[in-house]
């Protein structure tokens, strides 16, 4: 799977602070990238209707069983409702046994910034 580009579902505001997600998850086989994969779609749907979300984009090299995301949202409250409802919420449990690793950060950015650029996330997640 290539990259699913930026996508915007809610543009966000000029001039204002946004928060910013960056994960990176690694499968324990490549059954779990695949287990991984196939929910992606759903995840992605939910995304692009989240209420504020500002963008989205993920990253995954399937065949090293390793996958990126990276998003910017209206506040944490915002990300954790995200990461709480919908299919998130199962997806993220039912895969927890298949991820052999997880890394996670976040900061503040300015909306101006946005489409993020991968080489920030790439340097807090290694």
């Amino acid at each position: 799977m290539p990259t699913l580009p930026w996508t915007v579902p809610n543009p966000a505001p000029h001039h204002t602070e946004v928060h910013v997600f960056a994960s990176r998850f690694e499968t324990r086989t490549f059954w779990g990238a695949l287990r991984f994969l196939a929910r992606t779609p759903g995840v992605w749907r939910q995304v692009s209707r989240a209420s504020g979300a500002y963008g989205a984009s993920l990253k995954a090299e399937p065949f090293k069983r390793t996958f990126w995301t990276l998003s910017a949202w209206e506040s944490p409250a915002a990300l954790k409702t995200f990461a709480r409802e919908g299919v998130h919420a199962p997806t993220s449990q039912g895969l927890s046994a298949q991820m052999r690793g997880a890394k996670f950060a976040t900061w503040q950015a300015s909306s101006d910034e946005l489409p993020l650029d991968w080489t920030e996330a790439f340097r807090r997640l290694t």
